[in-house]
């Protein structure tokens, strides 16, 4: 078994590529973006293509594509982060509406995109699939096909375990939740193809260069400074690098493994031609989809917060998360017991304090943000790099008045709070998955409240 290498999807496409060039000095640009993953990407491309004249600057520390934009699990999918209640809270129901009507709208558009601009990433709009596989998790699952249904634009379907194990055929189903607002991608073929059509545009990204200070009207590498009328910050999981921003994000830790391909006798048992990406209703839930080339790629939560917000290197995941997460793949889909392991590997992705996705920009000092997707940002990367471009151009969009523009946060704790906090959270979870697995209740554990509580969730 590979292990790290960045993540298996890069490895597929010959292992890591040559960096680009580093920035050569100090330069003046009309706008610096600062990460070159989806968010940089899709906020450079739009930003060119509606102002072609712009001076654009992408910067970023090792390539395009090495965070999570290069790791994750490939769901293209329409979830609010943070939850749509939080929004009608905050702005009324129609705002709500508006930032779910939104994101859909943003899954069709990268499909678009991709088609338009030559970009293959194997992707595949099979929507979304949740199952249930203990009572209390099936309770869940009704409780949230009912709210589901209480909102517009949603169009979710619940089905029985016996329609949910036509579609997949994993072990112990006892019911399933879909909608199609969902497509299965190729996380670094996306990355790489965007990063092409950018610097097509007449956009340079400068790799191997470490931003260490965002400030209005610059940011400070190593390599010179790039002044700016903008400066957007797309750092996502690792904006706790950055001077200023230790508290500002947690970088939260998600692994993932991919088999070998399963033959077609093995696929003839699960099923899984509708390649919609799976998901399940446990607390420490895992991620999955059927890749274009007929393997299971699977993730989850593996060692979750690596102590003073450091972030890893190379994607190396822990012993015991891979046989976690391969333990349970084939507990799931027992035909494939006897499919090797090809390659593990894990990632960050950025977690606020409220757990809620956020894109801005101030108008005063320039500066700009977008990020905290808490893992559900490959969608949310597009709507909100055209959210900053509209914003940049000062244009009053639809997009720029959804709920989620200008929302903050409050920091996270200082340690050893915050490592305490999350080691008691994900402890919580673990325990509550268990103790659902052995009983027959259809009541959510108390351990999962207790974790809820911590979380502020």
């Amino acid at each position: 078994m590979r292990n790290g290498e960045v993540s298996f999807w890069w490895a597929q496409l010959g292992g890591t590529p040559t960096p680009r060039p580093a920035l050569p000095g100090s330069l003046d640009a009309d706008v610096c973006i600062v990460g070159a993953g989806y968010t940089g990407l899709w906020t450079a491309y739009y930003l060119k293509r509606e102002q072609p004249d712009l001076r654009i600057v992408v910067l970023e520390q090792r390539f395009a594509g090495f965070g999570a934009s290069g790791r994750n699990g490939g769901w293209l999918t329409n979830s609010v982060t943070g939850g749509r209640e939080q929004y009608a809270k905050s702005h009324g129901r129609d705002a709500a509406i508006a930032q779910q009507r939104a994101l859909n709208e943003s899954v069709d558009e990268v499909v678009s995109v991709a088609a338009r601009e030559g970009i293959e990433a194997d992707i595949v709009k099979g929507g979304e699939l949740n199952i249930a596989r203990t009572p209390a998790q099936l309770a869940r699952l009704h409780a949230a096909a009912a709210d589901e249904h209480g909102w517009p634009h949603t169009d979710v379907e619940e089905w029985d375990a016996a329609v949910t194990a036509s579609r997949i055929a994993v072990r112990g189903t006892l019911g399933g939740l879909w909608h199609p607002h969902a497509a299965r991608i190729h996380a670094a073929k996306l990355a790489s193809g965007l990063a092409a059509v950018v610097e097509a545009l007449g956009v340079p990204i400068y790799e191997d260069t470490h931003v260490t200070e965002i400030a209005p009207g610059r940011a400070v590498t190593g390599r010179g400074t790039v002044r700016a009328t903008h400066v957007l910050r797309a750092t996502e999981g690792f904006t706790p690098d950055l001077k200023g921003q230790h508290r500002a994000v947690l970088p939260m830790n998600s692994s993932m493994i991919a088999t070998e391909p399963l033959p077609e006798a093995v696929w003839e048992q699960i099923g899984w031609n509708g390649r919609e990406v799976l998901g399940d209703f446990a607390h420490v839930y895992m991620y999955a989809q059927r890749t274009a080339d007929d393997r299971i790629a699977f993730g989850g939560r593996g060692v979750p917060y690596r102590y003073g917000s450091r972030v890893d290197t190379d994607g190396r995941t822990q012993e015991r998360t891979m046989a976690a997460l391969t333990a349970l793949l084939r507990s799931f889909f027992p035909a494939a017991s006897e499919v090797p392991i090809a390659h593990a590997w894990a990632g960050v992705l950025g977690v606020p304090r409220d757990w809620a996705a956020t894109v801005g920009l101030d108008a005063a000092t320039g500066l700009g943000w977008a990020g905290g997707y808490v893992g559900t940002g490959v969608t949310a990367t597009n709507l909100a790099g055209r959210t900053l471009a509209d914003l940049v151009l000062g244009r009053d969009s639809d997009i720029a008045r959804l709920p989620w523009v200008g929302h903050r946060a409050k920091r996270w704790e200082i340690e050893p709070l915050r490592w305490l906090a999350v080691q008691g959270i994900y402890a919580a979870y673990h325990a509550a998955d268990r103790a659902e697995a052995s009983g027959r209740s259809a009541r959510t554990s108390a351990f999962a409240h207790v974790a809820d509580l911590i979380s502020g969730r």
